[in-house]
Formats: structure tokens, sequence, C-alpha cells
């Protein structure tokens, strides 16, 4: 390719996705010190990617307002800015129109049967095994882009992190004892580990580590964390819905972070919060890509997968019946789990002072 100047990444969907292309995104900057560095995706993800020191600017598509009208605008923005590269790092029909409207000259993509052609630089998956992290570094391979990074960040204000420190504790945590966090939930519901067991370890959690308990929701899960609050035996806190920037600064704050395969557990990671990673149908492998080699040896963070004859099977809802139902769920116990935890909690909130 001729000078690059002017470099466009694009994940449009996704938080945990979006999470995901942060080593891509400093790998860029390493590359093209002096480049303008730009990112667009889905409002809500892309707002983890404020205060990003590599990045100029952040072009945010907001999927509350009116598709057409929106994605309009957006093509107006990307125009303006006159990007020499449009890096499409989701390649759906929608990027794909996307990076051909925006008058990139160059533009990267995957090569899909009946929109391949929008690109002008079209990677081909070699099918080989590979984390999301290596994935997404296949596009910025033609930028001449090496994998050089591979921890995933979000970079918080020391406003942010004073604001979660001081909700915290006027929620009555004390941050010089191990806090620990639940995400129960998950965007599919074969996702999911049974809630009682999530509430039996958050039993465990209290009663053999003497830890406080936090739990995370989503806007959709106001019945499953009643149902675990009600088996609980001890106090927890639960926090509402929240701003994802907010989420990650509370994150931040925890000695540890036990998630189903969603996007807390991305943000979790990122923020440096031992993370415990609970799977089912989905790959470890791919998506929890947090482990050696790419990840230090020190066992900071543990994915947790039971082998099961239908892995992986990608549905929404297990399909399966009779004992066979959720199985890949239900071999793991809470005693595996609490397991897990104990060879980790930490003290964290004191790390940064009010």
């Amino acid at each position: 390719m001729p000078s690059i100047k002017r470099i466009l990444l694009s994940r449009l969907k996704f938080i945990g996705d979006v999470v995901l292309t942060t080593p891509i995104v400093r790998a860029v900057r390493d590359h093209y010190p002096d480049a303008y560095l730009a990112y667009c995706g889905d409002a809500e993800a892309v707002s983890l990617l404020e205060h990003n020191p590599h990045l100029n600017d952040i072009i945010a598509f907001d999927f509350t307002k009116p598709r057409i009208i929106e994605q309009l605008r957006v093509i107006r923005e990307l125009r303006r800015r006159k990007f020499d590269v449009f890096v499409d790092l989701f390649s759906n029909p929608r990027t794909a129109l996307l990076a051909y409207l925006s008058g990139a000259p160059f533009r990267i993509g995957k090569e899909v049967k009946g929109r391949g052609k929008l690109y002008t630089h079209r990677i081909q998956d070699d099918e080989r095994p590979k984390t999301a992290i290596e994935f997404h570094y296949q596009y910025v391979k033609p930028l001449g882009v090496e994998p050089t990074h591979w921890r995933t960040e979000i970079f918080l204000t020391d406003d942010e992190k004073r604001e979660a420190k001081n909700y915290l504790k006027w929620q009555g945590v004390d941050l010089t004892k191990p806090v620990a966090g639940i995400h129960p939930s998950a965007s599919w519901p074969a996702k999911m580990w049974q809630w009682e067991r999530f509430a039996d370890l958050i039993t465990l959690i209290q009663s053999k580590l003497g830890a406080q308990v936090i739990i995370t929701q989503g806007p959709k899960d106001k019945k499953l964390i009643e149902n675990i609050s009600q088996r609980v035996m001890g106090n927890v806190l639960i926090l509402p819905v929240m701003k994802l920037r907010q989420l990650a600064a509370i994150l931040s704050l925890l000695g540890i972070y036990i998630s189903n395969d969603a996007a807390p557990m991305h943000i979790a990671v990122a923020v440096e919060t031992k993370t415990i990673g609970v799977f089912g149908p989905g790959e470890e492998n791919i998506w929890f890509p947090y482990l050696p080699p790419f990840y230090d040896a020190s066992g900071k963070h543990v994915a947790l997968r039971k082998d099961v004859p239908c892995h992986p099977c990608h549905l929404d809802f297990c399909n399966r019946e009779g004992e066979g139902y959720m199985e890949c769920m239900k071999l793991l116990s809470v005693e595996e789990v609490f397991g897990e935890v104990k060879k980790r909690l930490e003290v964290r909130g004191t790390s940064f002072e009010v």
C-alpha cells in the first residue's frame, strides 16, 4: 500500500468483541505512530475505548436511532474524515457496505461470497484454530502489522475510579477486605451455569473465605437475580444496570470476578481483575484468550469447561433431553469453581486512594 496516514478500524457490534480488538488498536498505533487512527462501532460498546491513548477519534453508531438515518449520518462522518484505509473487523453485510461507501480507497475485510467485492483487500481465513485476538490480527496484516500485543485494555480515568470506590463505600462495601464479583447471566440461556449453583458458590465464598460478594446484572436479569438473592444465606450487593464505563470501574476494584461467557467477563480481564470464565457451549480456546502462551503463566485468569460429546454447539438453547440437557454446565460443580476462587481471591480495592 502507498503512504497510509488515516486509518479506520471498525468492529461494529458486540461489547466483548470490541474489547477483544484493543490489542489490535495498540499494534496498529505502534506500526503507524504518526497516523490518524479512529475506531467506529456501536455507541455503547465503543464507550469502553474512550480515553484510549492510541486512538485519535471514536465514531459511534447509535443503534437506538432509526437505522437508515443513523447509517447516513455515519457515512457522512466517515467521508468527511477522508480515511485512507477502512479495516472492517466485523465484515457483515452492513459493515461491508459501510466500508464501500466510506470513500476509503483501501478497504480490508473478510472474503465472503456476495460482499467480498466491496473490499479492495480480502482476508482468506485459513480455518486454523485461533483465538479471537489472532483472528482480528489477520485483518491488519495487509497493513504490515504483526501480532505484537495480546493483552486487552480499558483506560479508566482517576475520576472514574474514585467514583466507583466512593459508590461501593456508600453501599457498605469494605474495600480493605476481599470482594468477589459474580455475573450469573449471559446472552444465551445455553451459556448460563445454573443459578442455584451461583447462589451456592456465593454462600461458600462468604462462609469459607469471609469475602463480600457483588452481583452484576443485565437489563433482562431481574428474575434471575431475585432467585439467587432468595437462596443466598448472607448479604450481597446487587448492582443496578450500569453504563459500561461505570461497570468497568467497579470491576477494577474486585479481588476476583466469576462470570459466564459474557461481555462483563472481557471487561473484567481488560481492567486487570482476576477472572474465572464459566464456559459451556462456547470455545474457551477462542473466546478466553487470556491464558498462556499469549498471557503470562501466572494463572491470573482461568476458563472452566467440561468435555461433552456435543461441544461446541453454538446453540442459544440446549436441544438435548433428559440427563443430557445442559450437561456441559451441570458437570461443573460448585466445589470446583470455589477451588479456583480460593486460589485467586485478593484484596484489590485499596490499590487506588480516594
